[in-house]
């Protein structure tokens, strides 16, 4: 059975960074990619960042509020785990942050929620202005 289990959220004021770690169980590591994704009250839920482990390819969401230059994604496989480091946190990064599983592990041309099949409970994150 998948599991994924999302940890280090919190409340940050703007500026301030977070970590973000999804623990992975249950199925073969390096046959999935694991995503990042973002759920803001009354939006629909976005990919933020998007990483295959067998060979490390990355993926960060180009949105208006671009994660780019301030998320970096990164994978330990000896731990079955993937983290999010976030930096430079703003107010419009308030959300439920989600990780999921989806295999093969690739994302086509973005991180698109309903291609991934298997999902974690979420950890909230909160920055205030």
């Amino acid at each position: 059975e998948v599991q994924l289990v999302e940890s280090g959220g919190g409340l940050v004021q703007a500026g301030g960074s977070l970590r973000l770690s999804c623990a992975a169980s249950g199925f073969t590591f390096a046959d999935y990619a694991i995503g990042w994704f973002r759920q803001a009250p009354g939006k629909e839920r976005e990919g933020v960042s998007c990483i295959s482990s067998s060979d490390g390819r990355t993926y960060y969401a180009d949105s208006a509020d671009s994660v780019k230059g301030r998320f970096t994604i990164s994978s330990d496989n000896a731990k079955n785990t993937v983290y999010l480091q976030m930096n430079n946190l703003k107010p419009e990064d308030t959300a439920v942050y989600y990780c999921a599983a989806k295999s093969p592990p690739d994302w086509g041309d973005g991180a698109d929620p309903a291609l991934f099949g298997s999902w974690g409970q979420g950890t909230q994150v909160t920055v205030s202005s």
